[in-house]
């Protein structure tokens, strides 16, 4: 009997290749992609990507789409409670796992598997614990294509977006950066490569800077985004806007 299994996908690079190891597991069955988008903007939550180029790679991976519409700034209780609702219509449809592309945060990942408990899912995570170096070097070999969408100006400057991981991409990253952006330092959009029926078509558009501003009236580390280090809010991002063809 195959675990039937949603796959959280975030459009980049570690969701793309834990995809990939997913996708070779005879004894998972992948229901649909999960991802959730900023509500307000229509772009994939701290990716900045536009939700049309998701809908394209669904389609080009030949998988079904479930989107979760997430406010700016959600609340912890806020994101919980539009996950939990739809984790509870995926398990009336008999999913009963959660996949998930992190590698060795261990916060996280305790935090999800309690979670997913707490509705009788269990967590699959097909890239745990392997060293982030091997993986960016797989992940290249295997003829995966991305981009860098989105660097978080605390650990890259703003020559490091819009550019497509290779090499000398990883040669230029600065010491103290993980090769796989693990702690949030850059964010990537995956556009071609084994799971993909077709590349998916886009130009780069303009780069943007934002910066994010705290809560008035919330205690900033209830927010679902990371923002519990008391210097958060002091540092903005680059994002490369990437449009439609």
């Amino acid at each position: 009997m195959k675990k039937k299994a949603l796959f959280n996908w975030s459009s980049g690079k570690d969701s793309a290749l834990a995809l990939y190891k997913t996708l070779q597991n005879p004894e998972i069955e992948i229901a649909c992609l999960l991802t959730s988008v900023n509500q307000q903007y229509q772009r994939i939550s701290m990716h900045g990507v536009r939700v049309e180029l998701l809908q394209q790679q669904a389609e080009s991976i030949r998988l079904p789409l479930e989107i979760m519409q997430i406010p700016e700034m959600p609340t912890m209780e806020v994101y919980e409670n539009v996950m939990r609702e739809t984790l509870a219509k995926l398990k009336k449809q008999g999913v009963t796992h959660s996949v998930f592309g992190d590698i060795f945060l261990e916060d996280l990942r305790k935090y999800r598997e309690d979670k997913l408990a707490e509705i009788g899912f269990d967590g699959i995570f097909p890239l745990w614990k392997i060293p982030t170096h091997e993986l960016i070097q797989e992940f290249i070999s295997l003829g995966f294509k991305t981009i860098v969408v989105c660097v978080n100006e605390r650990h890259l400057d703003k020559s490091f977006v819009g550019r497509i991981i290779d090499q000398d991409f990883i040669n230029d990253l600065p010491e103290d950066v993980d090769v796989c952006g693990e702690n949030g330092e850059f964010h990537t959009f995956t556009f071609d490569g084994p799971i993909f029926s077709k590349p998916i078509d886009f130009e780069i558009g303009e780069i943007v800077y934002r910066k994010y501003e705290k809560p008035e009236k919330e205690d900033s580390s209830d927010t679902a985004c990371d923002t519990s280090a008391s210097d958060a809010f002091d540092f903005g991002f680059w994002y490369c806007d990437l449009v439609q063809k």
